[in-house]
């Protein structure tokens, strides 16, 4: 599965060790068709630039496909979660 993440220097706001297990900072949720090559790009590049870990996975899932086994721990790994709306989102599973 080809994934993305931008590495971090963000700050950690918490030391607590259920926080000094989280690989990323954010994990973003979107439908690739109608906003991969635009919108999270300058998101996710934005992101990068700011030193914030963030993770994209950048293999399209079929609909009515499971998640991933590493998708799913990227999710469980991730301080934050940005769910990018669109037309097409809720039409993804």
């Amino acid at each position: 599965m080809g994934m993305e993440t931008a590495s971090s220097s963000f700050p950690s706001s918490s030391t607590s060790s259920s926080t000094e297990r989280l690989k990323y900072d954010v994990f973003l949720s979107f439908r690739g068709e109608d906003t991969r090559n635009n919108f999270m790009d300058h998101l996710f590049i934005a992101l990068k630039e700011k030193g914030i870990n963030t993770f994209r996975d950048d293999e399209k899932l079929e609909k009515g496909k499971s998640l991933s086994l590493e998708l799913l721990k990227a999710i469980v790994e991730s301080r934050f979660a940005i769910v990018i709306l669109s037309k097409d989102y809720t039409s993804s599973t």
